[in-house]
């Protein structure tokens, strides 16, 4: 069963903050599709937020959600996040992103993810897909059986393979944008930065810091994970109850969002936060505007964390690798761009990455107004 609901008509106010159609008018997407399947297990979502700019490309992320309204939620965000990152970095694509609902670790059969590629193929190209948490290359050389409308496969099959490594450059070029920002140079050298979550991403990035001997702690809720990595580049484990009791000059969310709320924005004491992870505001307007007051230099992390999308882009616009190299370091000025508009007019880093973001949106829908 496929149901989809596309944002095209006026809805009636509702009362209940569980609503669906609520969400939708909320975030502004254009379209939502629940796919089911239950030969295979499948249970996924795929939100399209806008593409104004091009088809929606976002990753899909295989996740044990605890509730489907939670499900719904995080796809809402990240998609609308997409839309927003493809937007500020000068990418002609839009924002959309899919969740399947289920264990990774064990219910990432081939049977689940080709009927998921289906899905995909039935919406035309309006939505493509590249990896995310609980999902790999191979996970997209499945879905790729089905559809073409995938990035990210393995380089075996013409694709440009895993995009952490892209992922955490630009990661590592914002950070560099804020330090010069704060301390009118960009080195890392002798700088100490907090990488909660050594994934794929957390990984590359700490291998770059400690290429520049930056002072680099490690946490992972992986206890294994974070041992081996902390051992391996001479990074120092530590416990992910302690991280905010720490002093640094950068914190580095790399694992899953909302790290950043009431509670930890009074317990941080890092004038930077500049981190992979998606959606690290637990609320935009409010949390956006008490680091402004607290006076901590927010990275947003649509704008740093884009070097995954711009691999991807890069891939469908036929892979070169230096080529991607040149438009992941450009997240250097994107970022400083947003600083200075932020400095400039008084206002959160979020918001002045959003307005950035959103002016290219509106722009671009004058134009094609005039076709």
């Amino acid at each position: 069963m496929q149901a989809i609901n596309c944002r095209t008509l006026t809805m009636p106010a509702h009362n209940s903050t569980d609503s669906i159609f609520n969400q939708l008018d909320t975030y502004g997407h254009q379209k939502v599709v629940f796919c089911s399947d239950p030969d295979t297990g499948l249970r996924a979502i795929i939100a399209i937020h806008d593409t104004t700019l091009g088809p929606a490309l976002g990753g899909t992320r295989m996740w044990a959600y605890k509730t489907e309204k939670e499900a719904l939620q995080d796809v809402l965000r990240l998609s609308k996040s997409m839309t927003y990152k493809s937007s500020i970095t000068g990418l002609n694509l839009g924002g959309g992103y899919a969740v399947i609902i289920g264990d990774s670790r064990k219910d990432k059969t081939e049977a689940l993810l080709r009927k998921f590629g289906r899905f995909i193929k039935n919406l035309n190209g309006e939505f493509i897909t590249a990896e995310d948490v609980g999902t790999s290359p191979r996970v997209m050389e499945y879905i790729r059986m089905e559809t073409l409308h995938v990035t990210g496969a393995p380089e075996t099959m013409g694709g440009s393979g895993d995009p952490a490594p892209i992922a955490a450059m630009g990661v590592y070029m914002g950070m560099k944008a804020c330090i010069k920002e704060l301390y009118g140079n960009d080195h890392l050298t002798g700088r100490s930065v907090i990488v909660q979550g050594i994934g794929h991403v957390g990984e590359n990035l700490v291998k770059l810091l400690r290429d520049e001997n930056a002072k680099v702690y490690v946490s992972d809720i992986n206890e294994e994970r974070k041992r081996q990595v902390s051992k391996k580049y001479g990074a120092e484990a530590v416990s992910n109850n302690t991280i905010f009791d720490l002093s640094a000059d950068v914190y580095a969310p790399c694992a899953l969002g909302a790290t950043i709320n009431s509670q930890t924005i009074d317990k941080l004491n890092c004038p930077i936060i500049a981190g992979s992870a998606n959606n690290q505001l637990l609320d935009e307007a409010l949390h956006g505007q008490m680091l402004l007051d607290k006076g901590i230099l927010f990275a947003p992390d649509y704008v740093i964390n884009a070097g995954g999308i711009i691999n991807c882009y890069s891939e469908l616009m036929g892979y070169n690798k230096k080529r991607t190299l040149q438009l992941t370091e450009n997240i250097y000025e994107a970022t400083r761009n947003v600083l200075k508009l932020s400095k400039a007019e008084s206002i959160s880093t979020i918001d002045a990455a959003n307005k950035i973001a959103e002016k290219r949106i509106a722009d671009i829908k004058k134009v094609k107004s005039t076709y």
